[in-house]
């Protein structure tokens, strides 16, 4: 059979060969399609982080920009405001201003104002400039006391030329100042312009330069003042401020503004950044940082509205900051621009590539399905000449054999009666044969029938005990050897085809006596509950693993070392006729000893 299939397999293999080369070229396709549709994707989503970036980077630069004039001023003022600006230079914060206040532990400032309100302070060295400033000092004090308002006021312009001229000690320079302008608010007649000037502004000293008002003197020099001794100027400053008509909350607020400590902000700075605990920073020329607090939740916010309004993003989408880096470099910002479009459209790729690859699938699926079901067919159109021509033989030598001895026992005859023989047996043992030969052609024609579809069994009451009789009846006029038939069937009543159950029965007790070695051959029918039927025998056995295989077509068994006649159908028609009547029948036990088969019908078959 092999040498037959060979050919139809060699075509099919090379077809299936054909056939997943195209498959595969096919599914390269789907795949570069998908990955065009994602490249494309990729790309649209690269643009827009793109402009995201650009455009948060250049609105990052314009806030400074905006900032500059305000940062300026707060390096040059120090009453300027310096809220959200950052300054370093050479390492060092400038802005957000630091107190920087001297570590000392005592208060030489408020110790001099004491003194010097006393009338108590000297100079310890006739030749320093701090003993002339306590005269043009006096001098003021003493004009201040005659009421001679023309020599206070010459003695006042004299001390600040001195003031111009040498520049003393911040704890002596401060207070000294302070306590003339307290004087002079206390005991003179001061300009009022004058005085504001004095106490915040500053006045030009004549060369170019500028005296600077005791405010901006007290907060430009913090850093040599003790902590005591800052808040004990700041205070006695901002009641002189409050008392000459001097505005003093800006400098309560910058006072107030003083950090202890810089900000945390990244040491080296190569190039702008943007640092999330909310500043945006830019480094400049001379070793110079400058920056402007940012609320990047803000300008992401203003970022994705400015984007939908353009129509780049739909109502959903958002831009985001990826990662949780705490400075993150504007040449590599690290953007997201997310949208549930992109989502979507990735889904519906994927599920459209799915979906192609699954007819690529099953294509291959199906080409293999058909070539293997166009392999069993031909394996089957094989088999079925096979067993059509085993049929055919076995057949023709099972017609063969009772006609040659119907032949043979009938010349026999003839020549017997002419000789004036006895031959009373020999009419019987041509009736057995002729008998044999119908009972094979009735199991051929009952076969075809059944299996072509064509016998519809008519059901009607049977009595099991009289199909018994039967099959007693039949066993005593073909059997060639003495046959005990044991019935227990009680008064059983089955609803079935009379004549298909006596032929199952007949098919039973004939395989019984061929696969029989023994004498007499002893056959048993018993009932069980649940319409069940066992036919029991005591012949060759069946081996275990022939069990099922012995209800198939043309399938015989040998008989212990010897030919034993039949067609293989036998056992075939009987589990048909079974299932004619929705039942079933089985081996249920086989040894040496003997056979049991057992026949069960559906519950309605048993009234």
């Amino acid at each position: 059979m092999l040498r037959r299939l060979l050919p139809m397999l060699v075509a099919l293999v090379l077809g299936l060969a054909g056939l997943g080369w195209g498959l595969g070229y096919l599914h390269r396709i789907f795949a570069n399609e998908r990955e065009d549709a994602r490249l494309s994707l990729d790309s649209r989503r690269e643009a827009l982080e793109q402009y995201a970036r650009a455009s948060l980077t250049q609105s990052l630069h314009d806030k400074l920009e905006a900032a500059k004039p305000a940062l300026e001023a707060a390096v040059a003022d120090p009453l300027a405001p310096a809220t959200g600006l950052y300054l370093r230079e050479r390492g060092t914060q400038v802005l957000p201003r630091l107190a920087l206040h001297d570590t000392g532990d005592v208060s030489p400032a408020r110790e001099r104002y004491a003194r010097l309100r006393a009338g108590t302070e000297v100079a310890e060295d006739l030749e320093d400039p701090w003993a002339e400033r306590l005269a043009r000092t006096r001098a003021v004090e003493l004009a201040l006391a005659r009421g001679d308002r023309r020599a206070s006021t010459v003695a006042l312009m004299a001390l600040l030329q001195h003031r111009s001229q040498y520049v003393l000690a911040s704890t002596r320079d401060v207070p000294g100042l302070l306590v003339v302008l307290e004087s002079l608010a206390e005991r003179g007649d001061p300009v009022p312009q004058l005085m504001q000037a004095l106490v915040r502004d500053g006045l030009a000293d004549g060369k170019g330069g500028r005296l600077d008002g005791l405010q901006r003197l007290l907060l430009s020099r913090r850093s040599r003042f003790t902590p005591v001794d800052f808040q004990f100027l700041m205070e006695r400053v901002a009641a002189l401020s409050t008392r000459v008509g001097a505005p003093v909350d800006d400098f309560a607020s910058r006072a107030r503004e003083l950090t202890a400590s810089p900000l945390p902000l990244p040491a080296s700075l190569p190039s702008p950044a943007l640092v999330r605990a909310g500043w945006y920073l830019e480094p400049r020329g001379g070793n110079q940082v400058r920056g402007v607090a940012v609320d990047a939740t803000e300008l992401l916010a203003s970022l994705t509205r400015e984007m939908r309004e353009r129509g780049l993003l739909d109502s959903e989408g958002s831009v985001r900051l990826l990662g949780d880096a705490p400075v993150l470099s504007l040449e590599a910002l690290p953007l997201a621009v997310a949208t549930p479009e992109w989502a979507r459209a990735e889904t519906a790729l994927e599920r459209r590539y799915r979906l192609k690859t699954g007819m690529v699938v099953l294509c291959a699926g199906l080409a293999l399905g058909i070539a293997a079901l166009a392999f069993l067919a031909q394996h089957r159109k094989y088999r079925f000449l096979e067993l059509k021509s085993d049929f055919v033989a076995t057949v023709s030598h099972e017609l063969r054999t009772p006609l040659a001895s119907i032949r043979l026992l009938a010349e026999t005859l003839e020549w017997r009666l002419a000789e004036g023989t006895d031959a009373r047996d020999y009419p019987a043992r041509i009736v057995r044969e002729a008998d044999g030969l119908g009972f094979l052609v009735e199991n051929l024609l009952s076969f075809n029938r059944i299996d072509k579809g064509r016998w519809v069994p008519r059901l009607e009451p049977v009595r099991l005990d009289e199909v018994v009789s039967l099959l007693r009846r039949d066993l005593e006029s073909w059997s060639k050897v003495p046959v005990e038939l044991e019935a227990e069937v009680g008064d059983l009543t089955l609803r079935a085809d009379a004549q298909l159950l006596r032929l199952l029965l007949s098919n039973l007790a004939r395989n019984a006596c061929a696969y029989n070695t023994r004498s007499p051959v002893r056959l048993r029918v018993e009932t069980l509950p649940g319409g069940r039927v066992r036919f029991s025998d005591n012949g060759v056995g069946i081996p275990p693993a022939d069990w099922e295989r012995v209800f198939g077509e043309f399938v015989r068994l040998p008989g212990q070392g010897r030919e034993v006649a039949g067609s293989g159908l036998g056992l075939a028609l009987c589990r048909r006729i079974m299932r004619l009547h929705s039942g079933t029948l089985r081996v249920v036990a086989s040894s040496p000893e003997g056979t049991t088969f057992e026949l069960s019908f559906p519950p309605n078959a048993t009234p």
